[in-house]
């Protein structure tokens, strides 16, 4: 039987600063076929190329990838500077849209890092340039040296509300996370549910209330070690159920209307 497809959200860059290419992390192909049980496919984010209602009909979800461009502060009604660093604008033509569309429709998706924004603003809210520069934020950002077993170490702890979405996934109050982000929620979006935060107040794991799909999107990388971490295993692991059955209702549905 035929595995169901994760449309995979690519971003836009240039190899040997020359050649422009769609790409996407192996980690995360990695954790959508390992651990997920789906199949990954890594879809060009270029309304250009390709429109949300191919997507959605194509796929049966989708990972927001995290990525080093951000989402242009634009989508969320205030002007660019230099603290809102790279911008990939075919992205955010339809990765937010996307957003938009699957929640209402049902359509899970799994957000992370920079996908976990999108959710945000797609729904409304908005962003820090740079959470490091506000009073009492710890520096979240990568370390710019180190291997990447350094880089993707554990650094910080989550708190997750108790009977909530997250602590029914990780069936824990705290969970350990790395950390590789320079932005951060500055105002939640009407439906955006902040289900779990840093000790220094930033919001580390989000929900949409009220959508009938799957929604979770978290601010940390749990595509790293996603099959041997307790707490990116169970995220992936509930996110690849999702998709299951929304592929299954929706095959179901198919033949009932052959």
């Amino acid at each position: 039987m035929a595995r169901p497809i994760v449309g995979i959200i690519s971003n836009s860059y240039l190899l040997n600063d020359q050649y422009p290419v769609h790409a996407g992390g192996v980690m995360n192909t990695d954790a959508i076929a390992q651990v997920s049980g789906c199949m990954p496919m890594l879809i060009p984010a270029d309304p250009a190329h390709v429109s949300v209602a191919e997507l959605m009909a194509t796929c049966d979800g989708f990972l927001l990838t995290g990525g080093r461009p951000n989402v242009h502060p634009e989508e969320y009604g205030e002007d660019a500077t230099d603290a809102h660093g790279e911008f990939d604008r075919a992205r955010d033509a339809i990765a937010l849209p996307l957003v938009r569309a699957c929640v209402e429709a049902g359509q899970p998706f799994l957000g992370i890092c920079r996908g976990f924004q999108e959710v945000n603003v797609a729904m409304g809210g908005s962003l820090y340039p740079e959470i490091r520069d506000l009073p009492g934020r710890m520096n979240h950002r990568m370390p710019p040296d180190g291997t990447l077993e350094e880089k993707f170490e554990i650094r910080h702890k989550v708190s997750l509300s108790k009977g909530s979405v997250f602590h029914r996934i990780f069936g824990a109050e705290e969970v350990m996370t790395n950390t590789l982000h320079g932005q951060g929620i500055k105002q939640a979006g009407p439906r955006i549910v902040i289900d779990g935060v840093a000790d220094d107040g930033t919001p580390e794991a989000i929900y949409v209330k009220d959508a009938p799909g799957f929604t979770a999107s978290v601010q940390w990388h749990p595509e790293w070690n996603a099959d041997g971490d307790p707490v990116s295993r169970p995220l992936f692991n509930a996110f690849g159920e999702a998709v299951k059955a929304f592929a299954a209702a929706r095959n179901a549905q198919h033949l009932q209307n052959a």
